[in-house]
């Protein structure tokens, strides 16, 4: 396996002639059988199903989406208030998860997984970590079924789980819509369930999309948000500035205006460079052929990925310095790839994080840091399974 920290080889290996494809890695991310545009292998069904879903994905479509956003947004920070009321310290590591996930669950399924109601989580708050065990040890997850090793069965478990409850989950929605029932939720996949001929896709593949969309919508953006929140407390002054950024919008603003503050997007794209919630190798195999990359010849076969961080390209990589990005450098703009080179799912990952940080900073400008229960900066050391993760797997936060 090959490490690669260059620029144009980036470019090169997740550019759109799809010459370097994915390896077998992604296969072992997804239960046996399953199938999606993420860990799928097969070229010709990544196109087509990105042909099938980049619609509902486009940020013009998301529009009708933002009242459901904007209802979960406001029920998680009522529940955060309510934490820090009666705890004296809110864990936003949770919160952000639940959010994250209901909002995820009720775009997918038309329903929300009802986490935050609940007020603790399922297996689907395990996400990273079954990924990981996953990839790493596939052959012993797929035998936990004759041998019972405790870590392995749990994973193995809950992915039957999450597989049948995906099917219920569109089952029942794939009802509400043969029923001619006028209040029906526009979802990700409506377009695909409403569609003929061509449009279509296998009821199979539907599910299995939904569970990558589950995955990869849920981690991504509450470890990013916790690890915003976190880094704006341990350093006031970009956190006042962010707020007074805010305080000059109009109280009725939505994600439209989010998008043109400045600062507010300087502040999320630094904490997507230093936290990239998916840092975890995403590996391509160099052609058949061989190809030369950076000054250098890989022969055929050989596994490769990229890195975010180069200090020639970013000056003082570990440093959070969100005016960096005020005016990006060509190089920084083509480094920057927390999303992956696609832009599927970014849209709704971006506006779910400037609405999150916007209306958060504002009902509570003043939060600060807790030591309460021991909590301390060790518990936020970024562990890399999948997605990253707290060590701590908490993020508790004052609201003063």
């Amino acid at each position: 396996m090959i490490y690669i920290m260059s620029v144009e080889a980036l470019k090169i290996i997740y550019g759109s002639r799809e010459s370097f494809r994915k390896s077998l890695f992604y296969r072992l991310l997804a239960v046996p059988g399953q199938q999606g545009l993420f860990n799928t292998v097969d070229v010709e069904f990544h196109r087509r199903h990105r042909r099938l879903l980049a619609g509902p994905m486009a940020e013009s479509s998301l529009q009708s989406m933002l009242p459901v956003i904007e209802a979960r947004l406001a029920l998680t920070l009522s529940r955060i208030k309510g934490e820090a009321a009666s705890r004296g310290a809110a864990d936003l590591f949770k919160w952000w998860i639940f959010m994250a996930t209901d909002i995820i669950g009720e775009l997918t399924f038309g329903d929300s997984f009802r986490m935050l109601e609940l007020g603790h989580a399922n297996e689907l708050e395990q996400g990273s970590f079954v990924g990981a065990v996953r990839c790493t040890f596939p052959l012993l997850v797929r035998l936990c079924s004759i041998i019972p090793l405790p870590v392995f069965k749990r994973v193995h478990d809950a992915g039957e789980r999450m597989t049948q409850y995906a099917s219920d989950s569109l089952e029942r929605y794939r009802r509400l819509m043969a029923s001619g029932a006028d209040a029906v939720p526009e979802t990700l996949f409506s377009r695909v369930f409403k569609a003929n001929g061509e449009g279509t896709m296998p009821y199979n593949e539907i599910r299995d999309e939904a569970l990558n969309y589950i995955a990869a919508g849920s981690d991504t953006v509450s470890v990013t948000l916790t690890y915003l929140t976190w880094t704006l407390c341990r350093k006031p002054d970009i956190r006042n500035r962010l707020v007074g950024e805010l305080r000059t919008l109009p109280p009725n603003f939505g994600a439209h205006e989010l998008r043109e503050l400045p600062f507010l997007n300087q502040v999320i794209n630094e904490t997507l460079r230093v936290y990239s919630a998916a840092p975890g190798p995403f590996p391509r195999l160099v052609p058949s052929g061989g190809a030369h990359l950076a000054g250098y010849f890989l022969p055929g076969g050989t596994e490769a990925f990229s890195m975010h961080r180069d200090p020639a390209i970013f000056p003082a990589p570990g440093e959070f310095r969100p005016e960096r990005w005020a005016s990006p450098t060509a190089a920084m703009k083509e480094a920057f790839t927390p999303f992956g080179r696609g832009a599927r799912g970014q849209h709704l990952a971006r506006i779910e994080l400037r609405l999150a940080t916007a209306r958060f900073f504002l009902a509570f400008p003043e939060v600060r840091m807790s030591s309460l229960e021991g909590m301390c900066d060790d518990d936020m050391e970024p562990v890399v399974q999948l997605f990253l993760t707290p060590k701590g797997k908490r993020c508790l936060l004052e609201l003063k």
